[in-house]
């Protein structure tokens, strides 16, 4: 099973939580055992499974990326003013794959899916979630 979830972002560089829409579309699935493909579509947004205890983890992850990458100094700057956005994209990565158990996303207590905005605010981010069932 495929599903293409939407989601709005509100600020250039941000994560948004997106971990129950992927349970509803693995709920949706029925499938038991198998795994979960999370993609973000497009070149400067990805996928991070990490703490939502509370916002301090996530503003640290963008504080961290955006010390290691700062804007405004890379060669496609010239293009269209993202290089930033598409190094730590690159960095993060485009996909997660988290194992489907008993029906349930197998994620720890602590662990949540993040879209992760590197170039917004957007209208617009498209999250590609493929259930595949281990038969």
């Amino acid at each position: 099973m495929q599903k293409i979830i939407t989601l709005k972002t509100d600020r250039k560089n941000g994560l948004y939580d997106i971990t129950l829409k992927v349970h509803e579309v693995i709920k949706e699935s029925k499938v038991k055992t198998g795994i979960a493909s999370v993609y973000a579509r497009g070149s400067t947004a990805a996928i991070m499974i990490q703490e939502n205890w509370d916002q301090s983890v996530q503003n640290d992850v963008i504080t961290l990326l955006n010390r290691l990458i700062p804007s405004g100094i890379w060669e496609h700057d010239h293009q269209d003013n993202n290089g930033d956005a598409h190094l730590k994209a690159g960095l993060v990565g485009a996909s997660e794959t988290i194992p489907v158990v008993d029906g349930n996303a197998g994620l720890s207590t602590w662990q949540n899916i993040f879209l992760c905005e590197f170039d917004g605010p957007r209208s617009q981010r498209e999250v590609v979630i493929t259930i595949i069932e281990d038969k």
